[in-house]
Parts: structure tokens; C-alpha cells; sequence
């Protein structure tokens, strides 16, 4: 499959930002490149290269009329004082055999053909071999004139500045992008730590809004979300506990006057209505603390089983590694409690297993009883929602169970997974992440 542009563009906006400022410099840079080397750096060292060559056939020409070592040396007098070329004639050697080719091959390809287009005779040079020279040797019958010529004469010198320069300003210019895209891309990071701590119920009271004013907006309206969610938990945990309070009266007077009547089964039937009535608004108050106000703290995983799995000897709790968790201990205790218990109701052998992974600590609540079916396990979180068929016959409750173990999950960032079990019944994965 061929990898898209969606693929291959960076994910995080910093290197989304540094690549749109830096691939316009990159682009432009190999486009004044381009230009300069075509356009100019090349033609300058062609006319260099032809020049150095033109002097050095000429040279060849008034040796070979006078092919003798005085006559080397009298050209090396006339050249080297003005055209900065020397000339050595080296009797009996023999042309070298091994190249070394320059980092630039265009230099060696100039340099090549202007010397070919000037002289018949063989010939060999290096421009590799000294920092500031270049070495030309050419073939004549006596043995091999030697020309030693300034690097300047044959090369554009200013080709080596202009790419030092060129790669300095890119440098500079992405390292100027780095420092500033990361005073804008590191409030937007915050921002999203922010909303991840306040979703996992972490305190954010540290959590300053800063960066670009639209970055500030978004992280002012945050803070005016976070408000306003905490009202609203507060206000229905107000109201609720309001309407439990005011309720159990009545009730209780109802429940003296049904307790003095006598034993019919009228009188018995309204028992049981007002049993359930209260059991209804116990499972109001303890759904609307499901999102109460206690603070986070580290804790011991060993420890928190140990409290949470207090009077439920008859559950077996597997093997696992103990480490430190953040968490709010009297709600999540409440939370696996929940789950602990739904499976007792229903199954006669429960398990406790914990799993810790690099992202999530999971506890996996697993039974043996009938199950749920998998169309049916989202409506058990629910509120006050009880499912029809053999997991619910003959069993007290008001259906909050796993709708308040769902509440404190997501308090946590965590969630609550229905699977089905391997004893053939139903597990339940408390997943919380780390």
C-alpha cells in the first residue's frame, strides 16, 4: 500500500510548524544555489579553467621549440612572477596513472575540457592533492612539463563561501524556528495535559493559560468548562442528598404506622414497597456521591487491594507486582467493591486478577455466572437500569451498582470493559490509565 501525505506529514504540531517555515528556506536556498552555480559559479570557472588552460598550451608550445631545461626554467621566470604558474620539467617520468577526484566534480570536469581543448598532448592534473594549488602535468618528449597553478587562477573562489554562508543562514534560521515554535507549541502542550490530568480527576489548580492569545482563549474557556462541570457535580450531589434527606422522614413515619398494624398481607405487601422505596433513595444519595470531592493520593497498590478486598475472603486474588498509584482511594475502592460484589450476586466462584501494562492498570473481575449477552452489556451502566433474563432473578438491587463503578472510572480517565469470562460467566476489566 502506498504511503498517503496524511502518513507521512510529522503528527505533532511543532514539527508540523518547523516543517512550514523551514521547507520555504530549504526551497529557496537549492533554488539561489541552483542559479548561482549554473549561472554564475560555473561560466566564472569555465573562463578561469579555459584561461589557466590556454597559458599552459602556450607554454607546452614555447618549451617544445626549445626543448631543453634552460629553456623550462626561463619560462618559469616569465610565468610564475605574474600569472602565479610554475614550470618544472621532470626528464624521463612518466605520466601519473591514479586520479583523485575533487568533492565538486564539476571543477575536474571544467578544468578537463578546457585542457583538452587546448592541448594534443597527453595530459594529467589534480586539484586534490594541495589546499591552494593545483597540479597540471603534461607529456612532451623529453618527459613531463610540470605546472603547479594558483587554486584561484582555475576556480571561482567565492563558490566555497556562498555555500558556507548559505548553510550557516539555514542553520541559523532553524535553529531561530526551533526556539520559536517551541514557545508556541509548548502552551498548547500544556493545555492538553491539563485537560488529560482533569479527566483522569487530577488537580489542575497549577494550570495557567499562556502562549498566543488564541491559545490563551482556549485554555481561559477550559477553565470556564472545568467550573462549570464542578458546579454541576456538586449541584446534582446537593440536590439529590437534599431529596434523600427530605424523603427518609416520611418514610420513617410510615414505616412506625405499618409496624403497628397488623400482620396481613396488605400490611406486609406495603413493607415491602416502603423497603424498596428507601433502598431507592440510599442508591439516589450513593449515585450522586459518586462524584464527590476527595482528593487524589498516592497509595500502594498492595495496600488498596488489601482495604478494598476486606470481607470478601470468598474471592481469589492472583499474583501481582506491587507499585505506587495515584488515585482517590475511597472512590475506587467503592468502584472494584461494585464490581467485586455484582459478581458474587450472580456467580458462586469470583476472581481478582491485576494487570499492569506500560499504559493501563487493569483489574479484571471474572465469575461464573450466567453472563451477560453482549447486546445488552451498554445498558447496564445505565442508571437504575436492571437487565430482564437469569442474571437478575431473585437479586436485590436498584441497578446504580455499575453506573456509580462507571462514574468513578471515568473520574479517573479510566473506563469499564464487559467481556466474557474464561469460568464461563462475565468479567469485568476496571481499566485506569497510567
Amino acid at each position: 500500500m502506498k504511503p498517503s501525505l496524511r502518513n507521512i506529514l510529522p503528527k505533532s504540531i511543532f514539527w508540523r510548524a518547523f516543517l512550514i517555515i523551514i521547507l520555504p528556506i530549504v526551497v529557496m536556498q537549492m533554488a539561489v544555489a541552483w542559479f548561482f552555480f549554473n549561472a554564475h559559479w560555473a561560466r566564472v570557472t569555465s573562463n578561469l579553467s579555459d584561461s589557466v588552460a590556454a597559458d599552459v598550451a602556450v607554454a607546452v608550445q614555447l618549451f617544445q621549440q626549445d626543448p631543453t631545461d634552460e629553456n623550462a626554467k626561463s619560462l618559469d621566470a616569465l610565468l610564475r612572477p605574474d600569472m602565479e604558474l610554475s614550470v618544472v620539467l621532470r626528464p624521463d617520468e612518466l605520466l601519473p596513472t591514479s586520479n583523485r577526484n575533487a568533492f565538486f566534480s564539476t571543477l575536474d570536469k571544467t578544468l578537463r575540457r578546457s585542457l583538452n581543448e587546448t592541448l594534443d598532448e597527453p595530459f594529467w592534473f589534480d586539484t586534490t592533492r594541495y589546499p591552494n594549488h593545483v597540479d597540471i602535468q603534461v607529456k612532451v618528449d623529453q618527459g613531463v612539463l610540470r605546472f603547479i597553478a594558483a587554486r584561484e587562477r582555475v576556480f571561482a573562489p567565492t563558490g566555497y563561501v556562498f555555500i558556507f554562508w548559505l548553510i550557516t543562514a539555514t542553520v541559523l534560521l532553524s535553529l531561530i524556528s526551533i526556539l520559536f515554535i517551541r514557545r508556541q507549541s509548548d502552551p498548547i502542550k500544556e493545555l492538553a495535559d491539563a485537560a488529560t490530568s482533569f479527566g483522569k480527576g487530577q488537580d489542575i489548580s497549577d494550570f495557567k493559560p499562556r502562549g498566543a492569545s488564541e491559545v490563551r482563549m482556549a485554555g481561559q474557556s477550559f477553565l470556564k468548562m472545568r467550573s462549570r462541570i464542578r458546579r454541576h457535580l456538586e449541584q446534582r450531589t446537593l440536590m439529590l442528598a437534599g431529596v434523600s434527606h427530605d424523603l427518609r422522614t416520611p418514610l420513617t413515619r410510615l414505616k412506625l404506622q405499618l409496624a403497628m398494624q397488623d400482620d396481613t398481607e396488605d400490611t406486609r405487601a406495603a413493607r415491602r414497597d416502603v423497603d424498596e422505596m428507601e433502598a431507592m433513595l440510599t442508591g439516589y444519595l450513593d449515585f450522586a456521591r459518586g462524584m464527590g470531592t476527595e482528593k487524589p493520593d498516592t497509595v500502594r497498590l498492595a495496600d488498596f487491594v488489601t482495604q478494598t478486598m476486606k470481607g470478601r475472603d470468598d474471592v481469589e486474588v492472583s499474583d501481582f507486582e506491587d507499585r505506587d498509584i495515584s488515585i482517590r482511594p475511597v472512590m475506587l475502592r467503592r468502584s472494584l467493591g461494585n464490581l467485586i460484589n455484582n459478581a458474587r450476586k450472580y456467580g458462586s466462584n469470583v476472581d481478582l486478577r491485576i494487570e499492569d501494562t506500560e499504559d493501563f492498570l487493569m483489574f479484571h473481575v471474572e465469575d461464573d455466572g450466567p453472563g451477560i449477552p453482549i447486546e445488552q452489556r451498554s445498558e447496564v451502566f445505565k442508571a437504575f437500569q436492571r437487565l430482564d433474563g437469569a442474571r437478575n432473578q431473585n437479586i436485590e438491587g436498584i441497578g446504580l451498582g455499575l453506573s456509580i463503578a462507571q462514574d468513578i472510572a471515568q473520574l479517573h480517565g479510566g473506563t469499564i470493559l464487559l467481556a466474557d469470562s474464561p469460568k464461563g460467566g462475565l468479567r469485568a476489566t476496571l481499566r485506569l490509565p497510567l
